[in-house]
């Protein structure tokens, strides 16, 4: 946004003197700073907007402003002082619970009503979509813009609008569709009353904005401007939003049956449409067509130290990717993807992101051990660990019982030039999947905290944290700084990370969207499609097509370092969709991805609704083998999750309800 005193020298005097008078009367009424730059905006909103387009400079100020209201989804967890909260994703999920209950985690436990929703962001997104509105109905008066930037201008404020009804009807279902008409001011968005569209209704109008911004914004950006959104993010975006509004949830699901406007129709559609899948598949078929991006690898890694990119399994094809795994390093290939090793710039897998912000906040202090900073309390269910496979592909239930075993291995192992395995690790935790390595801490876990300068001294350089009850990652003054499960999240976490003191953390990159995401969801859609579908405005054609599942799928298996799947595999629709669903919840573990699938494809109810596993983390490290013995936890509230239809869809808060008397509460709230 521009500030006040820009704003001053473009109004004059009766300007100035009519901003002093209402700021002066704003303070002694308001009596807070915080309402007074409130003031100020609005000011600024109503008395310069004629100018702000007349300007190239404060145009893209006001489309920068407008993208500012944009929820930092980066942040997954926030910390237990509640500090920067922004979604349910990260501690709402099946994945992994914490001992506090947060906002992020509150609806688990039926904490969530319409007087106390946690979580409101329908006043910030309404907000932004009037902003992206007077952009567009704007934006031509501005002469001092090339016919080029003026293309661009255009189809970020399409994207921002597509974006602000995307993010709520993800969280909400049906949402109000606008006018495309802007309101003079926000309390106007506020308090019109309108009723919801349907969701159909507004699938079609968010998939229509990012169209419009795909014609509009170009395939790549400089470097310098590389977080903002192209081409291939706004279809992407479409791609993601058909492929939601496919799903059960969303496509012929009776139980909303009785959930319709004032007109009869219904809210969602209580037919199931094949086509809608073949629209989504259309969709991320164009994003592979444009042959931008990539599935990221990084080379294999030899030498004769025994340190390099572990042999592959026999299971595993040696070919080179993308048809086998026979000349990159797979846990590195993953594990780059976040952890700040490259540059974003230089990542083909990226197709719109943004800076990591978990450093700032809780998320590191809940996954690192006590001694260095963090309270390890972000602990990862049994259930999920489970589903990471051996190496080898086999599902962890086929293991031997050596495999499962509490015994340790006994011997160090160093692979891919820098991830240490300690020893004193247990057979279960050995001869894992790669993913598995660049995504979970466990017992006897190395964290090497190499930017740690007093590291030697202060004993935290390669630091082994031990999640015995007492033992090296907790911190025994505070009952809570405790993992509760024996497992927790180090996907973010470089081997140089350290937030104790006298350490660093590296910048990350957090994916809003990433290819892997493209090639599966290409392949869900074609799997779930019947006949064909033709895209007009990408003049594509798709049907199911095996041989291109099997391609596609494959990218995913072995950059992971796993065996790919067959044609018979393919063929067999209800055998590719579980293969399918399990290759995204391990895939995005903790990507903010797990929290919608869950309930697009109506698994919420049986993921929720069953007890948290874990090992047992009261044994002491004297009682090793009780340690690796598995239980039940149920001596905690955030253990005692539940899950009801209701949850499917956010409850809209008191105060939204009030405002627009049109409006009707989420069914079931």
């Amino acid at each position: 946004m521009i500030k006040l005193d820009n704003t001053k020298r473009k109004i004059g005097f009766l300007g100035r003197l009519t901003v002093i008078t209402v700021i002066l009367g704003s303070i002694f009424m308001l009596g807070s700073c915080e309402k007074y730059l409130d003031i100020e905006k609005y000011v600024y909103d109503q008395t310069t907007l004629d100018s702000i387009f007349l300007s190239r400079a404060r145009t893209e100020q006001y489309i920068n402003g407008a993208a500012d209201l944009l929820y930092d989804e980066s942040i997954l967890t926030g910390s237990e002082w509640e500090w920067n909260w922004l979604t349910p994703v990260g501690l709402g999920t099946d994945e992994a619970i914490i001992p506090f209950e947060l906002p992020g985690n509150a609806i688990l436990y039926d904490e969530v009503k319409e007087t106390d929703v946690r979580f409101n962001p329908w006043p910030q997104c309404y907000k932004g979509i009037r902003k992206a509105n007077i952009i567009l109905e704007n934006i031509s008066k501005n002469k001092e813009l090339t016919e080029m930037e003026m293309r661009d201008f255009r189809g970020r404020a399409y994207f921002l609008r597509a974006y602000f009804y995307f993010y709520l009807v993800r969280l909400y279902g049906p949402v109000v569709v606008l006018p495309d008409r802007p309101f003079d001011t926000d309390e106007d968005v506020a308090s019109a009353s309108f009723e919801r569209s349907t969701y159909d209704e507004c699938v079609e109008k968010i998939c229509a904005d990012f169209e419009e911004a795909a014609k509009l914004l170009p395939s790549d950006r400089i470097d310098a401007l590389q977080y903002l959104p192209t081409k291939g993010a706004a279809l992407a975006f479409k791609a993601r939003m058909q492929l939601y509004a496919a799903s059960p949830l969303f496509n012929g699901n009776n139980y909303y049956s009785d959930w319709k406007d004032t007109q009869g129709r219904n809210f969602i559609s209580q037919t199931e449409d094949k086509t809608k899948w073949g629209k989504a598949a259309a969709t991320f078929k164009r994003v592979i067509d444009m042959n931008k991006y990539a599935i990221h690898t990084v080379g294999i890694i030899r030498n004769e130290k025994g340190t390099g990119t572990l042999s592959l399994p026999e299971t595993v094809s040696n070919a080179n990717f993308p048809e086998g795994a026979g000349n990159i390093d797979p846990y590195k290939s993953y594990k780059t993807l976040f952890d700040g090793t490259y540059q974003p710039s230089i990542v083909k897998e990226y197709i719109y992101y943004s800076r990591n912000g978990m450093q700032n906040n809780g998320d590191y202090r809940l996954i690192m051990p006590a001694k260095l900073g963090g309270n390890t309390s972000f602990s990862v269910t049994l259930d999920m660990i489970d589903e990471y496979r051996m190496a080898d592909g086999r599902p962890f239930s086929e293991a031997t019982q050596k495999e499962k075993s509490w015994e340790a291995v006994g011997q160090d192992k160093t692979f891919s030039l820098d991830y240490l395995l300690s020893g004193n690790r247990a057979h279960r935790d050995d001869g894992r999947e790669p993913r598995f390595y660049a995504s979970i801490g466990f017992n006897a876990c190395v964290w090497p905290t190499t930017s740690h300068r007093d590291g030697l001294s202060a004993g935290t350089r390669n630091y082994i944290a031990d999640y015995y009850y007492g033992g090296s990652a907790s911190d025994m003054n505070n009952n809570n700084n405790r993992n509760r499960t024996g497992y927790t999240n180090r996907k973010y976490v470089h081997q140089d990370d350290c937030i104790f003191w006298n350490g660093v953390v590296k910048a990350k990159t957090y994916p809003l969207c990433r290819y892997a995401e493209v090639l599966l969801g290409y392949v869900e859609a074609m799997n779930e499609m019947e006949g064909s579908y033709t895209d007009e405005d990408g003049q594509v054609t798709v049907s199911r097509d095996v041989d291109q599942m099997v391609s596609y799928f494959n990218q995913i298996r072995y950059r992971a370092g796993q065996p790919g799947i067959t044609a018979a595999d393919a063929a067999d629709l209800t055998t590719m969709r579980e293969l399918i669903k399990h290759e995204r919840l391990i895939e995005f573990a903790f990507e903010g991805q797990r929290f919608w699938d869950l309930r697009r494809w109506k698994d919420a109810y049986d993921a929720y609704n069953k007890p948290i596993r874990g090992l047992d983390v009261s044994a002491r490290e004297a009682q090793r083998e009780q340690f690796y013995t598995e239980r039940v936890w149920n001596t905690e509230k955030t253990m005692k999750r539940m899950f009801s239809n209701k949850m499917y869809l956010w409850p809209l808060d008191r105060n939204v309800l009030r405002k627009n008397g049109k409006l009707v509460q989420n069914p079931g709230w």
